[in-house]
């Protein structure tokens, strides 16, 4: 019973297969008794219908009878099961709807400092999967009603809205939340819900999702505390897997490097490889002057040469050519990417210069 009731389109689907069966299995039988098609056709739809205008021809034969009978039978009860699940498709998706909306914000009333991720498409899924997993209270907010259906199956509080919609932001309890991820495909929705819920809640940590590159510095301005460019860091870590292969593979494929960023992670850490550009600002420098220069933002662990030659702890004098691969340890990957790739000039004592 709980089967047939969870699917309404399945059941509808079911019930006017059944009936169309019944339709030309019982037209079909008329037929064979000499009526015409026309006839037929309609003596069935008065049975199944049960409208009761009266036969078209005598039913004055056994044979007769039982078709008659046995489109009764079927035919009224398909009729039953097909009206029902009508009626079920056209109520119960809305009443689970209404149900399950009001059941998601009576549990969203009861969190505090949870995280609010905006959009639950490739991204979403992974991001929600993790914090879940991680036992993080959080509330997703999606406008796909397929979506929503697919988060709250997962158990996940799903809200269904327009997250550029403050209104929506509020339902989610973002005066509460102490985090919140934009990671819609859409960049310019990004940026105006970092600026909705930076101006709801002063406090809350942002992090937003960025396609294009130019798109990074206006999350900053409209308020988000970090940026995260798939992309951007998809190609980088591409590039590293080609230009470092075995560096690459040392870090990330490594039981023990793995174990290590998870340590790194705990601490607020990360361990990156970065690829020193031809006109980068902290190329051709020794150590000792890329440390002082951007005020000892992160710490270089080893240097890989272009001509294959790795140099573990390296010393402060030692000078970073274009081209090499330098493993770094600091507390942001983007700051360490962003500090690296700066044109010449542009970092002094740990920033960019705009």
């Amino acid at each position: 019973m709980d089967n047939l009731i969870a699917h309404p389109a399945r059941n509808l689907f079911r019930g006017a297969i059944f009936m169309m069966i019944v339709w030309i299995g019982a037209t079909g039988a008329y037929e064979r008794a000499g009526w015409s098609f026309a006839d037929a056709l309609y003596m069935v739809t008065l049975t199944v219908f049960t409208v009761g205008y009266g036969e078209v021809r005598p039913i004055d034969t056994t044979y007769l009878h039982v078709v008659t009978m046995a489109t009764m039978a079927f035919g009224c009860t398909g009729m039953i099961f097909l009206s029902g699940a009508l009626i079920q498709f056209m109520t119960l998706n809305p009443l689970q709807q209404l149900l399950g909306g009001r059941r998601v914000q009576s549990e969203i009333a009861k969190l505090d400092k949870h995280v609010i991720v905006c959009g639950y498409g490739r991204i979403g899924v992974e991001l929600a999967k993790a914090l879940n997993d991680g036992r993080a209270p959080l509330v997703v907010i999606e406008q796909d009603e397929h979506r929503v259906a697919r988060a709250r199956d997962e158990g996940l509080n799903c809200l269904q809205g327009d997250a550029t919609n403050e209104a929506t932001l509020l339902d989610a309890g973002i005066a509460k939340a102490r985090a919140l991820a934009s990671v819609l495909p859409n960049d310019a929705a990004n940026v105006f819900i970092t600026l909705s819920a930076r101006n709801l809640n002063r406090e809350i940590e942002i992090i937003a999702r960025g396609d294009a590159v130019s798109t990074e510095r206006k999350l900053i301005h409209a308020g988000a505390n970090k940026v995260v460019l798939p992309t951007h860091i998809g190609a980088e870590r591409i590039a590293e897997m080609l230009l470092f292969p075995e560096t690459s593979r040392f870090l990330h494929e490594s039981e023990h490097m793995r174990d290590l960023e998870r340590q790194l992670r705990n601490l607020g850490l990360v361990i990156e490889v970065v690829v020193t550009p031809e006109h980068g600002a902290l190329t051709n420098l020794t150590i000792e002057d890329i440390e002082a220069r951007t005020n000892s933002a992160f710490f270089i662990v080893q240097i890989n040469r272009r001509d294959g030659e790795a140099i573990t702890s390296p010393e402060k004098k030692t000078r970073i050519n274009a081209g090499d691969g330098v493993v770094v340890v600091g507390r942001s990957a983007q700051t360490i990417n962003a500090l690296f790739a700066a044109p010449r000039q542009a970092v002094r004592s740990g920033r960019l210069t705009p």
